[in-house]
């Protein structure tokens, strides 16, 4: 076990690389097993969730192996479709197997998925849609188990915009006889990354990025030749509020602009400066930090992915803010902890009330999920006067890569201890 240690108090300057997408890379190593062969992936980050994945599809035969910074997935010889609870409770993007194992191989059986705590999150869209396009399933003893002789195209409509829902359906359904729609689909830039790996191998796909996307399936595809990642436009809005809530100026290189148009718009809102540059953007803090509401929605609104990491950034504004969380129902689970660090936060149901202070406290702090822990190693950041401890930082590691070395390379007091 580890822990994070800070003292904080330093601006942060300099300049970072941003990773390749969590959120990208792990459907992307699951549509893997749509063609048979060996698929060569870059920019995949050096994270827990990724060689969760790993682990699992190893298990079914799956070969891998990296050399000069690239992925290679062998899926040639495809011998197992079972997903244990040991590995699938850690991370609920294990179900994006679903799709793909039935799609290849017309049968799957995998365990329900765990992952952070911080809602229900219910598969039951997913388990909708396969059953329209053809699929038997029964639930027994936690397990999904599934067949289906060649699943068939179909007219899907999601109740609720569902990210995992829409990949999981969109790598069924390029192997599925005839066409399927996805309607009230999530239009993400991972999910138009996704449909552009498919693209690659052979998938007929059209309308990714929009609300309705039409797919026409075909018998087999093959492996892309390559294929590079998005960079993390989580870790980059992460980066980027560290820079303002340090009054700092950071470089923030390789991520995309267009991905965080909301977040640009509330760092300008609150006082910050932020500017494209040809690779990226560049961020420069201001003083005083000003308060700002947002409202957590789907792409292309401001994520729920970064709620935590800006209410950081509130608890030391100027004013008070109102922070309203409308995509998770237990995504507040880390108020309590900043109020460890001197942070004046009421919750009344799903909206937040951050009234801002002066400064924070270092504090013994616990993570309680990934953008949680973000958030406190972001306030630790700026808590001046002694040493904020990050607890349970597995979380951490499960989406961010290095993040205390970058924080580190930008003159950041922080680092790992054993614990």
């Amino acid at each position: 076990m580890e822990k994070i240690v800070i003292e904080g108090g330093a601006p942060l300057k300099g300049a970072v690389r941003v990773s390749g997408a969590k959120n990208a890379a792990l459907p992307v190593i699951a549509a893997c097993f749509l063609a048979q062969g060996t698929h060569r992936l870059k920019n995949v980050p050096h994270l827990k969730d990724v060689q969760t994945i790993k682990t699992i599809m190893s298990g079914m035969g799956v070969g891998f192996s990296e050399e000069n910074g690239v992925l290679s997935v062998d899926t040639a010889e495809v011998s197992g479709y079972f997903a244990p609870y040991g590995l699938v409770k850690t991370m609920r993007a294990s179900i994006l197997l679903l799709g793909p194992l039935l799609a290849r191989l017309g049968r799957a059986k995998i365990s329900l998925p765990g992952g952070c705590a911080i809602g229900a999150r219910p598969i039951n869209l997913h388990l909708r849609a396969l059953a329209a396009m053809g699929v038997d399933m029964f639930l027994d003893r936690g397990y999904i188990n599934a067949t289906v002789d060649r699943l068939k195209g179909a007219k899907i409509f999601f109740d609720i915009p569902t990210v995992t829902g829409t990949e999981n359906i969109l790598m069924a359904a390029v192997r599925a006889e005839g066409t399927t729609i996805l309607e009230n689909a999530a239009k993400e830039p991972e999910i138009v990354d996704l449909a552009d790996f498919l693209r690659a191998m052979g998938a007929h796909i059209e309308g990714d990025g929009t609300d309705t996307i039409v797919v026409e399936g075909v018998k087999e595809l093959s492996p892309a030749p390559e294929h590079s990642i998005i960079p993390d436009r989580i870790e980059a809005g992460t980066l980027m509020i560290a820079a303002a809530i340090t009054k700092g100026s950071v470089s923030i290189e390789g991520c995309r602009p267009e991905h965080l148009a909301a977040v640009i718009e509330k760092l300008h809102s609150a006082g910050a400066t932020v500017r494209e540059m040809q690779n990226g953007l560049v961020v420069q803090g201001q003083d005083p930090i000003i308060s700002v509401d947002i409202e957590t929605m789907p792409f292309p609104g401001f994520p729920t992915d970064l709620q935590a990491q800006f209410m950081a950034l509130m608890c030391i504004a100027k004013g008070s803010s109102v922070i309203r969380e409308t995509v998770f129902e237990n995504r507040f689970i880390h108020v309590s902890e900043l109020r460890r660090m001197g942070a004046e936060i009421r919750i009344r149901g799903n909206q937040a009330l951050v009234v801002g202070k002066e400064r924070l406290l270092p504090a013994p702090v616990m993570a309680t999920d990934l953008r949680a822990s973000a958030s406190l190693v972001l306030a630790g950041l700026v808590a001046e006067g002694g040493r904020t401890e990050v607890n349970r930082i597995y979380h951490l590691d499960r989406g961010y890569e290095a993040l205390e070395k970058k924080f580190q390379a930008l003159g950041a007091s922080i680092w790992r201890e054993k614990i």
